[in-house]
């Protein structure tokens, strides 16, 4: 089980802050386990507890480069309730909880609205990003019997209470840790 705290930048090393874990709150997770960003857990291969670590992930190296293919116009009347369209809540910047054909759950950003169609991007909100960790591990140490049981029964270690493993930067998930399995 590993325990760090960091600071996360997007597009530069001294840009914008857009996530922080602490050391009341850190990211934990099970190493090796494939909770995080591939190249973030190999990055930090070696370290120790008290080992500060600076990460630079490419956009491949995260959450890939954004896919023009997810920008989708979708019929303004799929978004009708009681025959009614909700400018409240579906309007441009608002992030919009939606379910595919088969069953997945996807967060669409509202990019445009016409009076026939809303424009939905369904990529990942860092897709396309370089994401820059400033941190340090404060922690490592076995997992325990528990902790592994509910990782791989569909649980997710953070501590946060999560529900699924789509847990990350930029999560709308209710009850997620900071940065839970990214």
């Amino acid at each position: 089980m590993v325990s760090v705290t960091y600071d996360l930048m997007v597009d530069d090393p001294n840009g914008e802050m857009i996530e922080q874990t602490t050391t009341e709150r850190p990211l934990q997770f099970i190493y090796g386990a494939g909770m995080m960003l591939p190249k973030f857990e190999s990055d930090l291969a070696g370290l120790n507890e008290g080992d500060p670590f600076e990460i630079m992930l490419k956009p491949a190296e995260a959450y890939g480069e954004i896919n023009k293919e997810a920008i989708v116009d979708l019929p303004k009347s799929i978004f009708l309730v009681d025959e009614k369209f909700d400018e409240e809540f579906i309007k441009v910047g608002n992030t919009i909880p939606m379910m595919s054909g088969n069953g997945q759950r996807l967060n669409g950003l509202v990019l445009e609205i016409d009076d026939n169609s809303v424009r939905m991007d369904f990529n990942h909100p860092l897709a396309g990003e370089h994401l820059y960790f400033r941190g340090k591990v404060v922690g490592v140490r076995q997992a325990t019997e528990e902790e592994i049981v509910n990782r791989f029964s569909g649980g997710c270690d953070c501590g946060g209470g999560c529900s699924s493993d789509n847990c990350g930067p930029g999560s709308s998930e209710e009850g997620c840790g900071s940065g839970c399995c990214c």
